[in-house]
């Protein structure tokens, strides 16, 4: 039985650097067999998280992105009418009865198995990821409640199929909607904030060993300075290690204006949170200490 401080180890050699509260929450979802909501701004890892669960428990990940429209047929599984066709016309003449050809054609040969019913299905148990479910419609949220509740799904044409292992399951959401209080209470929950110094460094360190030090510590500190700005997009960790990347391919070991002003672009994708920080990009650079280290 995986304990608390497995979880740890775990997200640790899969180089997710996490704290006690994630470990926590992920622990108990897999002791209490719950689906873990995990909600907080975009590119602070919570997608990570189901992808590197999936592979420190050496299982597959399925995952199903949520949209706008989403229904049960796209989540669930559709008929291959085309192959279906296809056979009907190759056996038409065969001395088949109509009920045997029916049969045939919905059966699992010709089914094809979307996310939910792919996890469901799966021989070993996945790690099912619903990301940002917060995209989806209410309508499609409540069905999702339900199948959540049974681990089960009625085909008409063959029948009800019950899961053979429950999922372990890890729901995202950036809050552009509230979700309902039905699927709260069915979760656990947890939310990842944009981390500290600290934690952010050790996810440049442990993401781009080939940074230099100096440069790391300028991008996070620069990093911290950007989230309190009001900014229309602000820039998650993702954005710091795409930084990150982007200079050390560039043979950078340490920030300055041009610099800053030149690759602007890989940290803000708004044209107005551009110019608000070209704007205080002066004052940003006193904040960060950029100015009295390198002149």
């Amino acid at each position: 039985m995986i304990q608390l401080n497995d979880i740890k180890k775990m997200l640790y050699e899969q180089g997710y650097i996490t704290d006690d509260a994630v470990a926590m929450s992920l622990y108990l979802s897999l002791q209490l067999q719950k689906p873990l909501l995990v909600e907080g701004p975009a590119g602070v890892g919570k997608t990570e998280i189901a992808k590197v669960m999936a592979k420190a428990l050496q299982t597959d990940l399925i995952r199903l992105q949520c949209y706008e429209g989403l229904d049960a047929t796209h989540a669930l599984y559709e008929w291959n009418y085309q192959r279906q066709l296809l056979h009907l016309k190759m056996v038409e003449h065969n001395d088949q009865s109509v009920d045997d050809k029916e049969k045939t054609i919905f059966s699992d040969a010709f089914l094809m198995k979307r996310p939910l019913l792919q996890a469901i299905t799966h021989d070993t148990k996945p790690v099912l990821l619903i990301d940002e479910i917060d995209r989806s419609d209410e309508e499609f949220e409540s069905f999702l409640l339900e199948v959540l509740s049974d681990w089960q799904i009625t085909i008409p044409e063959i029948g009800t199929i019950k899961a053979t292992n429950i999922p372990q399951v890890i729901l995202t959401g950036n809050r552009t909607r509230e979700l309902s209080e039905a699927l709260r209470r069915r979760c656990l929950y947890l939310y990842i904030d944009y981390p500290e110094f600290e934690k952010e460094w050790m996810i440049v360190k442990s993401k781009v060993p080939a940074i230099d030090s100096k440069l790391g510590e300028q991008i996070c500190l620069f990093m911290q300075q950007l989230r309190q700005m009001q900014l229309e997009k602000t820039p998650g960790v993702a954005e710091t290690l795409d930084w990150a990347l982007a200079l050390t391919g560039l043979h950078i070991d340490h920030l300055d204006k041009n610099i800053i002003e030149q690759t602007l672009g890989v940290v803000l994708k708004d044209w107005r949170d551009t110019r608000h920080v070209q704007m205080s990009l002066s004052e940003l650079m006193e904040k960060t200490g950029i100015v009295s280290k390198i002149g």
